[in-house]
């Protein structure tokens, strides 16, 4: 039963046309990544999703590619709208909602941190949202940001793309012969997102003593 359900899920992901979910992807990512958006559009999730429809080193290749350039623009609209308007962001309701605490924890990272904060905060709920921002209103280069930030988004792309791509490929090889092949690919997401959420954890545990006043 498991089976014939994931099937159906899957060969409906697999029906959409490459491109399609690709561009899905990219620009759910973009969203994610940009102004404050990332705090409510889960490009993650979209992310496995399209990854999952992969069925070659070639798909899987162009989706990681345009997946880490929906994210790079979503962080350089994040670093220019912190650049122009910033300030005025931070004071808004929405800048409020988010809390004064987050802003002043980001600051003080990226001040202590410099790029490492800008590669790491990528990896971290809240601050991958709020940190582009502050690097665009501390002045901080943009070309040394982008260095700083392409390839976390490379890294966190290679991550998501291969877990979900990798337990499709698992299940579509068992599928038809193995009845319990569903529950391989269940425990191959639940344990990838285990470990990345285990991961972020770490991190943001390693790396708050680097945020506090």
């Amino acid at each position: 039963m498991l089976n014939d359900v994931l099937t159906a899920i899957l060969d409906v992901v697999e029906g959409v046309s490459p491109w399609l979910r690709t561009l899905i992807a990219s620009v759910a990512i973009m969203l994610e990544t940009s102004v404050l958006v990332g705090l409510i559009v889960p490009g993650d999730t979209i992310v496995i999703v399209a990854a999952t429809g992969v069925t070659t080193v070639l798909e899987g290749i162009v989706l990681g590619l345009f997946v880490v350039a929906g994210a790079w623009a979503g962080e350089t609209i994040g670093y220019m709208v912190g650049r122009w308007a910033g300030p005025w962001l931070r004071r808004s309701r929405v800048g409020r909602w988010l809390g004064e605490r987050n802003w002043v924890r980001a600051e003080n990272y990226l001040q202590r941190r410099g790029g490492i904060a800008i590669f790491l905060s990528r990896f971290l709920p809240v601050l991958h949202s709020i940190v582009p921002l502050t690097v665009g209103m501390s002045g901080y280069p943009y070309r040394k940001f982008v260095a700083w930030t392409l390839p976390a988004c490379a890294l966190w792309a290679t991550i998501y793309i291969s877990i979900a791509a990798g337990a499709a490929e698992t299940y579509r090889d068992l599928s038809g012969s193995a009845h319990w092949a569903g529950y391989v690919f269940i425990g191959i997401i639940l344990a990838g997102l285990l470990v990345i959420f285990g991961g972020k954890k770490l991190l943001g545990w390693i790396e708050h003593r680097h945020m506090k006043d």
